[in-house]
């Protein structure tokens, strides 16, 4: 019974064709020792699980097809461009310490899974029978109503965030002519993180896209609560970039970088000016209060790089000026 409700929402088969797909790509990481797979991996896996829940349900509503494209093209784009850029740099720096450790590189790809399969939550739903095939009690609710236009338009400004600042960052690092030089180009100039500001964006756009069935009149009650489960994927990439694997892993090592390389007055201004995710221009983001920026910027105490947490080895190297980051 239980498998039963979960393929009514395409739940249980999405697992399984998920821990399929990152087993598959792990093993093969493990044998040629290589970390240049592991972001394709997930990029494969968000188009296959959109891909495969449409033609299972068979259905084909506008709402079904339109929310499945904009997972896969967003999939297609981020995928292809962390492929080229792993094979173009040689190695994935996150892994240099778990690299050669089988138990923490396989939580990492079990990680993963929890990430493809939670983030496709909103478009997997909104695939299913239940929500669609009138023989289970779905219906087609029209499209083009004011979520399906809110949720296009958040996905749109999310996608073209975050795929122009992955490639305005890149090409930055091609061009800077030190590895402390501050980045301030193109949108990183009103963004300390703007990538991950367009992706919390874009999945907001398909968790609203794939809500409508469940707000359409006579829309079975079931429905109307499972379709609510989608809010799951905004929220997990939401925490996640915040306060997990995105801008904690980023803030404070980058500050000691600056810090520890001697260019730390112009890291403070940089700082000062410059919004932690939502973009904002400088010269109106300086002045605000820290409590401002603290509440609703969300630049966190959490993010903020202690001096004092320096080593004495890490103290000494910085008083002789030396110029040489130890991360």
């Amino acid at each position: 019974m239980t498998a039963y409700v979960l393929d009514q929402y395409y739940l249980g088969v999405t697992a399984l064709v998920t821990v399929a797909i990152q087993l598959l790509f792990f093993v093969f990481a493990v044998i040629f020792k290589t970390d240049k797979v592991t972001d394709f991996a997930g990029g494969t896996n968000f188009f296959v699980l959109a891909l495969v829940t449409l033609l299972m349900c068979g259905t084909y509503h506008v709402r079904q097809i339109v929310s499945s494209v904009l997972v896969m093209v967003w999939s297609i784009r981020l995928g292809g461009f962390r492929l080229f850029r792993i094979l173009k740099s040689g190695k994935d720096d996150r892994f240099d310490e778990i690299r050669n450790n089988i138990a923490k590189f396989a939580a990492f790809w079990v990680g993963q899974m929890v990430w493809v399969w939670t983030v496709s939550l909103p478009n997997t739903l909104g695939n299913s029978p239940r929500v669609n095939d009138p023989a289970q009690g779905g219906r087609d609710v029209p499209f083009g109503n004011g979520t399906d236009i809110v949720g296009i338009i958040f996905w749109a400004l999310g996608f073209l965030l975050e795929a122009t600042a992955d490639q305005q960052k890149y090409t930055f690092r091609q061009k800077r002519s030190t590895p402390i030089e501050i980045n301030r180009f193109g949108i990183w100039r009103y963004s300390r993180h703007p990538n991950y500001m367009g992706e919390i964006l874009l999945w907001w756009g398909i968790f609203l896209l794939n809500l409508q069935p469940s707000l359409g009149v006579g829309a079975t009650w079931i429905n109307s609560r499972v379709l609510w489960a989608g809010i799951a994927s905004p929220l997990f990439t939401s925490v996640l970039l915040m306060f997990a694997s995105g801008i904690p892993q980023s803030e404070k090592p980058s500050a000691k970088k600056q810090f520890n390389g001697n260019n730390w007055p112009a890291y403070q201004e940089y700082l000062a000016e410059t919004s932690i995710l939502l973009p904002f221009p400088p010269a109106l983001y300086r002045p605000l209060p820290v409590w401002l920026k603290r509440s609703l910027g969300m630049d966190l105490p959490m993010y903020q790089f202690d001096p004092a947490s320096q080593s004495p080895e890490e103290s000494v190297a910085i008083n002789k000026g030396s110029d040489n980051p130890s991360s």
